[in-house]
């Protein structure tokens, strides 16, 4: 067991990573693990707790799921006009005489990469599975088992984000009739809850209190875009934030009359674009801010990319993660993100599955790790402190679950799990390289080559542990030589 550590603290490693720095002492890191928000009597079926700090509890996840999944086909409606057109795994890529798709069309061409191994499941390691396409594809039974026709790669997102046919007909509408109003203008200069807010009334609903609920939710959503998580500091003496808490908080009360141009909602529309094109210089923003503040983004987001594990099997990620991770990315515009943002959410993703699904499945551990290093990269290249907090606390997460496996390895492994220790340890390292080498202001302080974070690491989890056995080993001892001695006496 020692000399799996030894090997891999003298270079061994599954990813290039930063080489070691140094650090006068790991004591910053251990402390900011005490802290981590995780529950330890959760079951192993559960997922850690979000790093992401909490959003106004009014919002719960079916909130949040339902406006995500408005945000990305916004999105992707504004971006094409066209339909995207994948086939599922078992289909030939080839067409038949009697198919109608052109094989130089895009939605053709997104049919072949589908049916091709996953470029992105390849470059982090996760096995190709045969069955996701074929479960999507199976015709009921009385159609023998002959797979369905070619869907789109928006009726696949549908599915994966568990939302009915009906509310995803009623937001193309809404959507359709947004567009013609505002011919010529981007999704990134639209508040969208609002515009829907002004779309749909009562009647459109199937019952009242659909409706309700639809409605309140599209104002909490407002609340904690612009009022509670805005983009940019809001003044507490800013009368359109002071006007805007008003109508929402006596329309959560008393639902306000939707749908049509009256008082009620053109009082809202003031109050809320006032505050979506706010800017520092007093200057009008091209792009309206209303989902782009931290930690509502960054929380929608994740669930988004949630979205990319199989309904029907939840520790596998979708054969046509390409093609949809590409549409997902069209949201970055309305949630204010990046590159080095999403390489960090991403990885919370891939970790908290595996965590949640009783890790079980070492792939989704492994994918974590690799993304780890885009981390270990993106952390060297920026000093924002607004992404070093959300880095931050989610190495810390991480790094918390990590070394209470590893403090006591000899309790927490076996047979049955060992080969998941090397990328355990791995995370581990790296999570703990970052937060002291790209954040701690102490590192910086410091000369390079007192320390190497990881050997560091893996002599703290070696030393822990054995102390561990140690005092197991004497207790059951000792124990042992009371009961001789009760005996001979």
């Amino acid at each position: 067991m020692a000399s799996l550590f030894r090997d891999r603290t003298l270079g061994y490693s599954r990813r290039d990573s930063a080489g070691a720095g140094s650090v006068p002492t790991i004591s910053s890191v251990t402390s900011a693990t005490s802290s981590c928000r995780y529950s330890t009597s959760s079951s192993a079926l559960s997922p850690l707790q979000s790093p992401f700090p909490d959003l106004t509890p009014s919002l719960s996840t079916t909130d949040l799921r339902e406006t995500a999944y408005e945000i990305f086909v916004a999105a992707c409606r504004t971006s094409s006009g066209k339909a995207l057109t994948y086939i599922p795994s078992d289909r030939s890529p080839s067409p038949s005489p009697s198919t109608n798709y052109n094989s130089s069309s895009p939605s053709m061409q997104r049919s072949l990469t589908s049916t091709a191994a996953s470029k992105m499941k390849k470059a982090l390691g996760l096995r190709s599975s045969s069955s996701s396409g074929i479960k999507r594809a199976e015709g009921s039974p009385g159609s023998g088992g002959k797979p369905k026709k070619p869907v789109t790669i928006g009726e696949l997102m549908r599915v994966q984000m568990k939302v009915s046919e009906n509310v995803d007909s009623r937001i193309r509408r809404a959507l359709l009739r947004i567009a013609a109003g505002q011919v010529g203008r981007r999704i990134e200069s639209t508040v969208l809850p609002l515009e829907l807010l002004q779309q749909f009334k009562a009647a459109d609903f199937t019952d009242q209190k659909e409706y309700d609920a639809w409605q309140k939710r599209n104002l909490k959503i407002l609340e904690a875009g612009l009022l509670l998580h805005p983009q940019m500091p809001l003044d507490k003496l800013n009368t359109a934030a002071q006007r805007l808490q008003q109508i929402i908080q006596a329309a959560l009360d008393r639902p306000i009359e939707t749908g049509r141009n009256n008082e009620s909602m053109q009082v809202l529309r003031t109050a809320v674009m006032a505050l979506a094109n706010r800017s520092s210089d007093g200057s009008l923003f091209e792009t309206c801010h209303w989902a782009d503040g931290l930690p509502l983004n960054l929380r929608l987001y994740e669930i988004l990319l949630e979205a990319c594990f199989d309904v029907n099997d939840e520790v596998s990620i979708i054969e046509e993660v390409d093609e949809l991770m590409d549409l997902i990315k069209k949201t970055w515009g309305i949630l204010g993100l990046n590159q080095m943002l999403h390489n960090i959410c991403f990885s919370w993703v891939l970790f908290n599955r595996y965590v949640a699904t009783g890790q079980v499945e070492n792939d989704l551990l492994d994918a974590a790790d690799s993304q780890l290093a885009e981390v270990a990269k993106d952390a060297k290249t920026t000093k924002d402190p607004a992404y070093a907090k959300i880095l931050n606390s989610t190495l810390t997460a991480m790094l918390g679950w990590a070394e209470k496996r590893l403090l006591a390895y000899r309790d927490t492994f076996d047979a049955g799990n060992i080969e998941s220790m090397p990328t355990i340890v791995s995370i581990g390292v790296s999570a703990a390289k970052i937060l002291v080498e790209d954040i701690s202001n102490e590192y910086r302080r410091r000369r390079k080559g007192e320390v190497d974070v990881a050997r560091s690491r893996i002599d703290t989890y070696i030393r822990s542990s054995l102390r561990t056995a140690f005092a197991q080993a004497s207790s059951i001892f000792w124990k042992l030589l009371l009961e001789t001695y009760q005996l001979l006496s």
